[in-house]
């Protein structure tokens, strides 16, 4: 067997939420380039329809389920989704996720906890929901398939940087969320996440689309530049596939070397008030 055969993923069954651009897109293209076939989900069918296309283009089959995945009943029902179509689950990536950046007073209790659903929430519901019919499609004993959980975190999550209180705080407990669901889904699935950098999306081109601001953020990268999604598809792949088989509860860190924000939001120190 050669060492690529380790990448492959031949006939398994996918689910990636938050596929219609972006990491998502990239992921589940690289998972039907590896052999999956994919359920794709998102709330806008319209993107859908162009990433399913391209996972067709592979020869494998793209199954489309636009959906408002914010509501965890949503997001857990594309596991039974991927089990009714292709009779059964092999590999769940949580990329559906993101906060917008907030000066700390304007954090309030509400948005911190959003910011926990969507991110953390979300992807309890959906691994919760997959885990049985994971083992439900557990292969054979002369064959068995090992099941993967991938979650997207960001360095964010392991990095102080003003501004990111909730995001960071969400993608922190999103990372050891991982670790601990490693530790009670272990050995039947193995669970692990990415620590994701500066990576060029829609998400980010508003800020990175800027060239001054691009080339403040390429300059504080230690490789240089600004990551591109396929960067951080391939390390779902390998995480997903047998290639990664020895790993659980870890995360990548496929940030450029960051070891701190590049992007600095601007935002002032606290003025003292007076209290006369």
């Amino acid at each position: 067997m050669s060492i690529l055969d380790r990448f492959t993923l031949t006939d398994h069954v996918a689910v990636v939420t938050g596929a219609g651009r972006g990491i998502g897109a990239a992921t589940a293209v690289a998972l039907a380039e590896a052999g999956a076939d994919v359920v794709l989900s998102s709330r806008t069918e319209g993107q859908l329809d162009e990433v399913a296309h391209r996972v067709e283009d592979t020869g494998r089959t793209a199954v489309v389920v636009p959906a408002d995945l914010s509501d965890t009943e949503a997001v857990a029902a594309l596991a039974q989704r991927a089990y009714d179509e292709f009779g059964r689950l092999d590999v769940v990536v949580n990329n559906v996720g993101g906060t917008i950046p907030n000066a700390f007073l304007d954090t309030d209790v509400a948005y911190l906890e959003e910011s926990f659903h969507f991110n953390v929430s979300t992807a309890h519901a959906l691994t919760r929901a997959a885990v049985p019919l994971m083992l439900a499609s557990a292969g054979t004993p002369d064959a068995p398939r090992q099941k993967s959980v991938t979650s997207i975190s960001s360095m964010m999550g392991r990095s102080p940087g003003r501004g990111y209180l909730a995001y960071g705080t969400a993608k922190a407990a999103l990372a050891h969320w991982s670790r601990l669901a490693a530790t009670d889904l272990a050995p039947q699935v193995r669970v692990n996440g990415v620590y994701v950098g500066s990576v060029m999306t829609s998400a980010l081109e508003f800020v990175a689309g800027v060239p001054e601001t691009r080339q403040q953020m390429e300059g504080a990268t230690p490789l240089g530049h600004i990551g591109e999604a396929e960067d951080i598809a391939a390390a779902v792949l390998y995480l997903a596939s047998p290639a990664g088989k020895y790993l659980t509860g870890k995360m990548l860190e496929v940030d450029g070397g960051l070891l701190q924000p590049n992007l600095d939001l601007g935002l002032p120190d606290l003025e003292p008030t007076s209290d006369s």
